[in-house]
């Protein structure tokens, strides 16, 4: 604003004119900055249709490039808005930067006063072009020139020569009838290129009348050809129906397997999990079961007495149940949390479990015979037996099948 108002600009420029697109105020100043450069431009300043401003741009970019060599953006400059004030200013900064080194207040002077300092850029170089091939043309001519006059010592005489012969009229006539032949000769053979440009004109709208012919017959089978619906058109679409159901119940399922194989993974994490933290449960419990006996042990090895010795033994035998019982109870709990997960092959034949049931079958035999004997190992044992009598399978019938 304060650079417009220094160099002359007659109206007042605000910010506030570029915060929406001014586009009319934009080639305004335009203008009037190229007719403060060179007055003589002839720009239209017609801005009211699209392609008007956009001849309207480019004409001045062109301008600006050549004439000062200033380059602006043509889309920064179309927006008209806060980004075209920068391109404005480039223009602007040149003027008001010569008026400041000229120290001459431009807003006193005329247009006319600047017809007086101009520069017409287009015109010099114009001129200088021509002073190039002036400047080529007089070096060759001035070698041919130098050239002839060495020759004029001999050329001198002959001339001399010829001038001073008298003329004679029937060889001057033998010359002018053999000039006369030889543009006959010429005239003749222009005619004969005139007819024959003439065959070759009719031919040629021969030709063309020919292709426009072919042309429009080609066109209606084109039209045709559009109109006509193909036969495999309607089976074309159903199969497109088709596969695009096909496609989305695709997508359908592969969402769900996706989320299945999901759920699956977290299932198995969360058995990992709880497999971990009875393995550390298990390990804890020894390790308590441990310590408890070796305190057991050096507690009953600090008695003398006999009655000591009874009473700890008895002591001993309850807590050696009790520590039996504890780890029976955290054996089942494991069993009963890893029977969650079945490992097992396609291969038959005996297996640990059916030898532990035959062990189980001879051991319930011994045990009828012999319950009063074996009261206190029976105690012991009774939680592995009741496992394998309730894993104990039924005698299988023979059959073909061997699963």
């Amino acid at each position: 604003t304060e650079m417009m108002r220094a160099l002359g600009y007659p109206r007042l420029i605000s910010m506030e004119n570029f915060h929406t697109p001014n586009f009319m105020l934009v080639s305004e100043v335009l203008l009037w900055l190229v007719k403060r450069y060179e007055p003589q431009t002839d720009i239209p300043a017609d801005v009211e249709t699209e392609q008007d401003r956009v001849f309207f741009i480019k004409a001045v970019t062109q301008f600006m490039a050549t004439k000062a060599h200033i380059k602006l953006n043509t889309k920064k400059l179309y927006q008209a808005d806060g980004y075209a004030v920068k391109e404005l200013l480039k223009v602007t900064s040149v003027l008001y930067g010569a008026m400041s080194t000229k120290g001459v207040e431009r807003a006193d002077l005329r247009e006319e006063d600047y017809s007086k300092f101009k520069l017409d850029l287009g015109s010099k170089i114009a001129d200088l072009k021509a002073a190039r091939q002036l400047a080529s043309e007089i070096t060759s001519k001035g070698a041919v020139l130098y050239d002839l006059l060495g020759k004029e010592m001999e050329l001198r005489e002959a001339r001399t020569e010829s001038i001073a012969r008298p003329l004679e009229i029937n060889e001057a006539e033998k010359v002018m009838k053999i000039a006369i032949d030889s543009v006959l000769e010429q005239v003749q053979k222009m005619k004969d290129m005139l007819k024959n440009v003439a065959l070759d004109e009719t031919s040629l709208e021969a030709k063309i009348e020919k292709r426009k012919l072919e042309l429009e017959r080609s066109q209606k089978r084109l039209r045709t050809l559009q109109s006509v619906r193909p036969a495999f058109m309607d089976e074309y679409e159903k199969i497109e129906e088709q596969l695009q159901k096909q496609y989305s119940s695709y997508l359908e399922k592969f969402r769900n397997l996706t989320y299945m194989e999901q759920l699956l993974d977290d299932h198995r994490r969360a058995e990992q999990e709880m497999f971990e933290e009875a393995a550390n449960m298990l390990r804890l419990m020894q390790n308590r079961l441990k310590e408890e006996e070796q305190h057991l042990l050096k507690s009953g090895n600090n008695n003398d007495s006999d009655v000591d010795i009874q009473e700890d033994e008895g002591s001993d035998s309850e807590l050696d149940g009790q520590i039996m019982k504890q780890h029976t109870s955290t054996e089942a709990l494991l069993q009963g949390r890893a029977g969650a997960r079945i490992v097992g092959a396609m291969q038959g034949g005996d297996t640990e479990e059916d030898e532990d049931s035959g062990d189980s079958e001879i051991d319930l035999d011994e045990d009828d015979e012999e319950e009063d004997d074996l009261e206190d190992d029976s105690m012991e044992i009774s939680p592995n037996k009741s496992s394998h009598r309730a894993r104990k399978p039924e005698p299988l019938e023979q059959s073909d099948n061997d699963f």
